[in-house]
């Protein structure tokens, strides 16, 4: 790849993890930059989710604090998360460019369908009076309601991810009675499980361009830290307008094409 490349996809990275962390829907700028270079949609997609890896840490770092006596929660949905992101990963692995090139512009649409709709499941968690952290802990019963639901969105990120950070905050403020704060930041730590675990298995078996998803990685990690600094302090609504424009642009374009 030429310098000028690196830097794009390493630009759209960092613009990505900053998104992510904020408002949600970062794949919908790097994975159509990924295309815009020529590269095949699998390859582009495999590329993409292990450059975002440091990004979601990033995030996840950052709100640590927000992560504090949730343990238990942890515990119990980052196996499954692990789970879901790594059988989303092999059904992508199987299926090849000749299922998902197909699915291109539908799950780019749907993506920025999904981050359009983020404001209402926001909204709905606030409207929940949270409680203290420890009756949120002791409570199993919304943990281990949650975990199917949490697997099933794990394994539609492990496949293609946008919008799949949105499906799972609204699962965990669907089962789990706690603030938006924390349930954000435990959504954080989760998407990063679902990466992972498919980075771990496009590391080894997948077609990687690896000179920009190294380029790609440095930049998430430092949007993905700057935008979970943030996170609480910056109106995430302009960010998320123009993700979404951004997503059904391109859906639309390669729908079209």
């Amino acid at each position: 790849m030429r310098a000028a490349d690196l830097a794009a996809v390493g630009a759209a990275a960092a613009a990505g993890g900053f998104v992510n962390a904020l408002a949600g829907g970062g794949t919908l700028i790097t994975f159509p930059t990924l295309l815009a270079l020529g590269i095949p949609p699998v390859s582009a997609n495999v590329t993409n989710t292990i450059s975002l890896v440091p990004g979601y840490l990033g995030a996840a770092v950052a709100q640590r604090r927000e992560l504090a006596a949730q343990a238990r929660r942890l515990a119990w949905l980052v196996p499954a998360a692990l789970c879901g992101g790594l059988l989303g990963a092999i059904l992508l692995l199987v299926s090849g460019d000749r299922v998902f090139t197909p699915l291109v512009p539908w799950l780019i649409l749907a993506g920025a369908a999904l981050v359009a709709l983020q404001p209402r499941v926001r909204e709905r968690l606030r409207r929940r009076a949270p409680q203290g952290a420890s009756a949120a802990d002791t409570d199993l019963r919304g943990t281990a309601a949650a975990l199917a639901p949490a697997l099933l969105t794990a394994t539609y990120g492990g496949y293609f991810g946008a919008g799949g950070s949105v499906i799972m905050l609204g699962v965990l403020g669907l089962f789990l009675d706690d603030g938006l704060p924390r349930l954000n930041a435990l959504k954080q730590v989760l998407a990063l499980a679902v990466n992972v675990a498919a980075a771990l298995l496009f590391a080894t078996r997948a077609p990687v361009v690896w000179p920009a998803a190294l380029a790609m990685a440095a930049g998430a990690l430092f949007g993905g830290a700057v935008g979970g600094r943030m996170a609480g302090r910056l109106a995430p609504a302009p960010l998320r307008a123009a993700v979404v424009s951004i997503g059904v642009a391109v859906g639309l374009f390669y729908l079209v094409r």
